[in-house]
């Protein structure tokens, strides 16, 4: 009798990322950094090129430059939020923290300077792309488990192994606020605004002691957090990097 034929599991799509950068040894460089994600980048060196590639293409995730010949890069952010939900991924050799905050509250999603680690471009790119996977999810998960430590969303309750870890209110609301947008860089303004909610006061002042309670209560080395991780002079970004 003939044994019926092994069912061969469908191969996963890879993600389509597009790359607007006008230099064309970054675009080779931001490409073979991504080549272990997928073969599947697209690159154009403009800006309006990168907003029609962009709305015809709707690829999975956008590396963006900001120093772009026709436009500002920011321009280009703007518009792409103004209908699409992909992940926006900023690489420029630019440092300032305003411009960081700016291009971050108009809706990118990460903002890394050149010179930049490949390794650490390819691994802030998986996140960006497992957190919009998961959004796109038909339910949230109902915890969070990175580096033996569980946030269980639905309960309110954190804990490392079988010890529980007490937080104040305000302690979990940062970082629930953190850790549902992992991989997301957050404004000191985008993190007070979602916890607080409220106009008035010095975001980065009340953060930065509720951060450093957090770290000692979640962190194995709070001296050198591995979780919640600090953008000098813009805010947080909670890590959960394989």
């Amino acid at each position: 009798m003939t044994q019926p034929a092994a069912q061969v599991p469908a191969p996963v799509p890879q993600p389509t990322l597009l790359v607007i950068e006008d230099e064309q040894q970054i675009r080779r460089a931001v490409r073979n950094a991504l080549h272990d994600i997928t073969d599947h980048v697209l690159e154009v060196a403009t800006g309006r090129e990168g907003i029609d590639q962009a709305a015809a293409a709707m690829p999975d995730l956008i590396v963006l430059d900001l120093g772009l010949p026709d436009m500002a890069g920011a321009e280009v952010c703007r518009e792409v939020r103004r209908w699409g939900t992909m992940p926006i991924v900023v690489l420029s050799a630019r440092h300032g923290e305003d411009e960081k905050v700016n291009l971050l509250n108009l809706g990118a999603d990460d903002y890394i300077t050149k010179p930049f680690s490949t390794q650490e471009f390819s691994a802030r790119v998986r996140a960006q792309l497992r957190r919009f996977q998961s959004l796109s999810a038909p339910s949230h998960a109902a915890s969070i488990t990175v580096d033996g430590l569980t946030i269980d969303l639905v309960r309110r309750r954190v804990s490392r192994g079988s010890g529980a870890i007490h937080l104040t209110p305000i302690e979990w609301d940062i970082l629930r606020t953190l850790a549902t947008a992992s991989g997301r860089t957050l404004t000191h303004q985008q993190i007070f605004d979602a916890v607080w909610g409220r106009a008035f006061g010095n975001p980065q002042q009340y953060l930065r002691v509720h951060i450093t309670n957090l770290r000692r209560k979640i962190e194995r080395d709070p001296s050198r957090p591995q979780l919640i991780i600090t953008e000098p002079g813009v805010g947080y970004r909670f890590e959960s990097l394989e």
